[in-house]
C-alpha cells in the first residue's frame, strides 16, 4: 500500500515533485513502512520529498489501484503546516501547478489523483490504472 499527499496552496495550486529515479511528475508519496500508520506515512513521505510538514488529519480524496503493479494508493488533499518547499534525495524538482498544468506534466494515472484532490469530492474517487493510463 502507498500514500500520496496533494499539498494545495492558498491559490489552489498543487505541489508536484519530479522524481529523481524516473523523471516523472507526481504528487509526493510512497510505500508505507511496516510499523507505520497511514497518517504517519503520509506525513513522512511528504516531508522527505518536499520539506513541508503537513497538517493532520488530511482529507482522503481517492483510492487508486495499479492493475499491473498491484499497488493500492490512498491519496489525500493536504495543507502545509510548516516548512519551505525543497528537493530531497528522491526529488529532482518541485513545482506548484494549476489544474490545467497538471495534465501537461503528469501521466494520466497521476494527473487524475491531483485533479481529484483539487476537487475534493465526497465520497472519494475510486479508480484503476495500468501505471500510466486509467482503465
Amino acid at each position: 500500500m502507498s500514500v500520496a499527499g496533494v499539498v494545495v496552496d492558498a491559490q489552489g495550486r498543487a505541489l508536484l515533485i519530479q522524481r529523481r529515479d524516473n523523471g516523472h511528475w507526481e504528487p509526493p508519496g510512497g510505500i508505507l513502512e511496516r510499523e507505520e500508520t497511514v497518517p504517519e506515512a503520509l506525513q513522512r513521505e511528504v516531508l522527505e520529498e518536499t520539506g513541508i510538514k503537513i497538517a493532520l488529519p488530511a482529507t482522503l480524496t481517492g483510492v487508486y489501484k495499479n492493475m499491473t503493479g498491484l499497488i493500492v494508493s490512498l491519496v489525500f488533499r493536504c495543507e502545509a503546516a510548516d516548512g519551505t518547499p525543497t528537493t530531497g534525495d528522491e526529488t529532482r524538482a518541485l513545482r506548484w501547478v494549476t489544474r490545467e498544468e497538471v495534465s501537461e506534466l503528469a501521466d494520466e494515472a497521476y494527473a487524475i489523483r491531483v485533479i481529484d484532490a483539487l476537487d475534493a469530492a465526497s465520497p472519494p474517487a475510486i479508480r484503476a490504472h495500468d501505471g500510466v493510463k486509467l482503465v
